[in-house]
C-alpha cells in the first residue's frame, strides 16, 4: 500500500483498498471477563481500565449479539445505506472461553445480514492453538482481525499496571498467529507511569518486530472508576501526562521509527468527558488531533518509517 494523501498508512485507506467500499465496525459487549479480574491470574483488572470509556450505548451484554448488531446497523445505516459491517468484539478479552462457546458467538455475528467479518480484541495470554486454527478456518471466507492488547513492551511497566502477562508472552503469541490467514493488530498506550521518553520511543522498535498489520495508539488517560484514578489522586507526581502539544510532537517522531507497512488505525482515544479525569485537552476531538498530527508531519518533513532502516 502506498501513502494516500497522508504521511502514514491510515485505516480508512486500508479499508477502502481491502473492500472497495465503506465498511463500518459495530462494537459488541458479550459480557466476558479477563484473567486478571476473575482471579485466575489476579483481581482488579489493569490499573487504567474502565471499559465503559469506549462502549457505545447499544453495547449491553444482556442483549444478544444479533440484537446489538442490528441496533448498530440501524444506527449507522441511516447515513450509508449500502455499507457493510465488521462485528467488533471489543470489551474485555473476547477469546477468553472454550472453543465451542466462541464458535457460537462468532457464528451468530457472521449470520447477521451485512456482516462480512470479525474484529476480535483480546489478550496475548487468552488464545490457544485450537482457537487460532478456527480463526484461520473462518478467514478463508470472512475478514478476520485479531487484536492483542500489548499496552507496553516494557516488562516492569506491565507488572506495575497489573497486566498479568509479559512482553515475552506477547511475542510468543504473535509468533503462533503469524501467517494463519487473518490480520493481526496491536494496541499500545503511550505514557504509562514510570516510562521515560526513551522507553516510550523504544516501543516503536519493538512493535515493528511483531508480525502486525495494524496498530492502535493512544495517550494515557486517567478515567473514573479505575485503580489509576486512586493512584493519580494519591500520588500525582508519579504521572507525567501528555499535553496535546507534547503528544502530537512525540507521536510524529514515534511513527518515523515505525515499520512503514503497519496500518495506523488510530492515534488517540476519545474518552467521554464525564468519565475523563486527566489530561483534558480542551475537548479536542479525534479528527482535530489527527489534523494537527498531519500538519506537524508536514512541518517536520517526516513520515512513517522515515528512520525505520536506521532503527533496525
Amino acid at each position: 500500500m502506498k501513502f494516500t494523501g497522508k504521511r502514514y498508512l491510515d485505516y480508512s485507506s486500508f479499508i477502502k483498498s481491502t473492500f472497495g467500499k465503506r465498511v463500518q465496525k459495530i462494537s459488541l459487549d458479550i459480557g466476558f471477563s479477563c484473567p486478571n479480574r476473575d482471579g485466575s491470574k489476579g483481581y482488579g483488572g489493569c490499573t487504567y481500565c474502565n471499559n465503559n470509556t469506549f462502549n457505545p450505548a447499544y453495547c449491553e451484554p444482556t442483549k444478544s449479539i444479533k440484537e446489538q448488531l442490528e441496533q448498530g446497523i440501524s444506527f449507522f445505516g441511516k447515513k450509508y445505506k449500502s455499507q457493510q459491517y465488521l462485528a467488533y468484539f471489543q470489551a474485555y478479552s473476547n477469546t477468553y472461553s472454550d472453543l465451542n462457546s466462541l464458535k457460537k458467538i462468532y457464528e451468530e455475528a457472521l449470520n447477521v445480514e451485512g456482516v462480512i467479518g470479525l474484529v476480535i480484541g483480546t489478550r496475548p495470554d487468552c488464545i490457544s492453538e485450537e482457537i487460532i486454527d478456527y480463526l484461520s478456518f473462518l478467514s478463508e471466507k470472512y475478514f478476520i482481525s485479531l487484536e492483542f492488547g500489548v499496552e507496553s513492551t516494557n516488562e516492569k511497566t506491565l507488572i506495575n499496571v497489573n497486566r498479568c502477562h509479559t512482553f515475552e508472552e506477547t511475542k510468543a503469541t504473535y509468533k503462533k498467529c503469524k501467517n494463519k490467514g487473518f490480520h493481526l493488530g496491536a494496541h499500545i498506550i503511550i505514557g504509562l507511569p514510570g516510562e521515560t521518553k526513551e522507553e516510550l520511543m523504544n516501543h516503536a522498535f519493538e512493535i515493528s518486530k511483531l508480525p502486525i498489520d495494524t496498530l492502535k495508539l493512544h495517550h494515557l488517560q486517567i478515567v473514573k472508576n479505575s485503580v489509576m484514578e486512586v493512584q493519580h489522586k494519591r500520588n500525582p507526581e508519579n504521572f507525567n501526562l501528555f499535553t496535546s502539544k507534547d503528544y502530537i510532537d512525540f507521536i510524529t517522531d514515534f511513527i518515523s521509527y515505525l515499520r512503514p507497512d503497519i496500518v495506523i488505525e488510530r492515534f488517540i482515544s476519545e474518552t467521554p468527558q464525564d468519565l475523563l479525569i486527566a489530561p483534558k485537552w480542551n475537548n479536542l476531538k479525534n479528527f482535530e488531533v489527527v489534523a494537527k498530527i498531519d500538519k506537524k508531519l508536514i512541518e517536520k518533513n517526516s513520515w512513517q518509517g522515515k528512520f525505520y532502516q536506521n532503527a533496525k
